[in-house]
């Protein structure tokens, strides 16, 4: 018995600090967005606009990656994608740091995207299977929530290595390789050894899309997490461009604003995952904190002359509404039987985090016809809120179910 609560500790840690280095990652581009593209020698628009297609691309690969990281967890094995994704971004990520011209920087975007869209998605569906029904959600929210501080870790780098950005990126893949030796003696969940040499169907996107129920589940899972990557790929991303709008002083990047935000999403998560746990219940969780994502978010529009202080309070505050990550990807993960949960499990928070594609379009083409920023960012956030929220409420409840299925 000890025995096997040894392995299943070791496979959440392993899982929670694989997920700390893919924010990290993640969120890094976001930091040294302006200061890597001054060095690059772009003008200040283009930091701006350009910036905005190197996160899209980005979100690209991820959308890309997602699928192909998904269906070889659910045809090969959740291990194998936890190996293979951590070596491509890890790769990629070394590469960012040398980079010269901008057009290098979006092919290594691309293929660092790409590479980070396997990580989220095949920990917890590992976690998700070797743990009791009863207690998965605290594994995934351990994982969520020690994940997301990767970010914070990221600001800190940035901060203490005096925005040396190319610096900042061979920490993060010198931080992959590393978690590449923890990870060896992982074992495979059992769920899928059950499957590996049976005819049974896995990965095939058909089980989704041919069925309307499980079509229905699944673009359910994707949108109701829509405010999460609206909030970090507009809001804070953008946020040194916005306070000057705002009548704010003394904010030199959005680098502050980032670890202020994923301070508040680690609390989120965290409290989220509590509650769901002790509530018995993930879909009224969820709909408890888009509904304080709707306040955050409309409390956004209103800010006006605040110190830098109180403007990275609001980050803090901001971070702990959008903080149902954990949430998002247990209930996904739940939602789908074995032959095709990793596949869903690591495909949603992709597609979730490639919704930024559309919502910076919105955002974009509100302001193309006359709309001012920060209107734009009030319409294009509340609704990203209000389509969450309408999926949240038309949801099922998957808190204590028995993961042990097929689909199809």
């Amino acid at each position: 018995m000890q025995a096997k609560q040894k392995i299943l500790n070791i496979a959440v840690i392993v899982a929670a600090l694989g997920y700390l280095v893919d924010i990290y990652d993640l969120v890094l581009f976001t930091i040294v967005r302006v200061k890597s593209l001054k060095e690059l020698g772009l003008s200040p628009i283009d930091i701006e606009n350009k910036g905005m297609i190197l996160l899209n691309i980005q979100m690209i690969g991820m959308l890309i990656g997602g699928l192909f990281w998904g269906i070889l967890g659910d045809k090969k094995g959740r291990i194998s994608v936890l190996f293979g994704s951590i070596i491509m971004y890890s790769l990629a990520n070394i590469l960012n740091g040398m980079v010269q011209t901008i057009d290098q920087y979006y092919i290594l975007r691309f293929i660092a995207g790409f590479g980070l869209a396997g990580e989220l998605g095949a920990g917890i569906t590992l976690v998700s299977e070797i743990m009791t029904k009863e207690n998965r959600g605290w594994g995934t929210t351990i994982v969520a929530t020690v994940g997301v501080f990767g970010a914070v870790i990221a600001g800190l780098v940035f901060k203490i290595s005096g925005g040396d950005w190319r610096l900042c990126y061979y920490i993060g893949g010198g931080l992959g390789f590393l978690l590449l030796f923890l990870r060896i003696g992982i074992f495979e969940s059992g769920l899928f050894g059950k499957l590996k040499d049976t005819s049974v169907k896995k990965g095939h996107l058909s089980l989704i899309f041919s069925n309307p129920k499980s079509l229905s589940k699944y673009i359910k899972c994707i949108f109701m997490a829509l405010p999460t990557w609206f909030t970090i790929g507009i809001i804070v991303s953008f946020s040194f461009e916005f306070a000057p709008l705002q009548g704010i002083v003394g904010v030199k990047d959005a680098s502050e604003p980032i670890i202020c935000c994923y301070i508040g999403i680690t609390i989120g998560d965290f409290l989220s995952g509590l509650l769901s746990q002790l509530f018995k219940t993930r879909r009224k969780i969820m709909l408890l904190f888009l509904g304080f994502s709707f306040f955050t978010i409309l409390w956004f529009y209103f800010i006006q002359g605040y110190t830098p202080l109180m403007y990275n309070i609001y980050f803090i505050i901001l971070g702990i509404s959008v903080g149902f990550w954990a949430i998002m990807v247990t209930i996904a993960a739940e939602s789908f039987g074995t032959n095709i949960r990793a596949t869903v499990t690591t495909t949603v928070p992709n597609f979730v985090r490639g919704s930024l594609v559309l919502i910076t379009i919105l955002y974009k083409g509100l302001q193309h016809y006359g709309i001012e920023k920060l209107t734009s960012v009030l319409i294009t956030g509340l609704l990203c809120v209000t389509i969450s929220m309408l999926m949240a409420w038309f949801s099922e409840e998957t808190y204590g179910k028995d993961l042990d299925y097929l689909e199809g």
